[in-house]
């Protein structure tokens, strides 16, 4: 059966292994999007190296955890943000200042809110991190 948000499934087997205490996470399908948010995750120290094992059936993504995520999820529906916008939206989805992530999608790719705070610019929500 197919699955309607792929991000959203990984998003929330991870916070169900974090919390089960798993080391190892595999999900199955992969996307760029879903890579691109991995290694944001992995650049800001929430999760280890993940590496994908290819199969038949469209490969497997295995993720090292490292039992640093609070809470993780999705945003939805994928609010558009204008880069003087970035403060609602980060008291709405963090606990508080200077902790945890939001994932922008913008015109140059996946960067983390404080980087397009940097960089001026805004685009759409895509999830959070803590």
């Amino acid at each position: 059966m197919a699955q309607n948000d792929t991000l959203a499934s990984i998003y929330s087997q991870i916070l169900i292994y974090e919390r089960l205490g798993r080391k190892v996470c595999k999900f199955s399908p992969i996307s760029k999007m879903i890579k691109a948010n991995l290694s944001i995750l992995q650049k800001e120290g929430y999760i280890g190296e993940f590496k994908e094992i290819p199969n038949n059936k469209g490969g497997v993504l295995e993720i090292n955890l490292l039992s640093n995520i609070n809470k993780c999820g999705v945003i939805k529906p994928r609010y558009p943000v204008a880069k003087s916008e970035i403060d609602k939206f980060e008291k709405r989805f963090l606990p508080s200042r200077n902790m945890g992530i939001l994932i922008i999608s913008t015109s140059k790719g996946l960067v983390t809110h404080t980087e397009a705070k940097k960089k001026g610019t805004g685009g759409k929500l895509v999830a959070y991190c803590y």
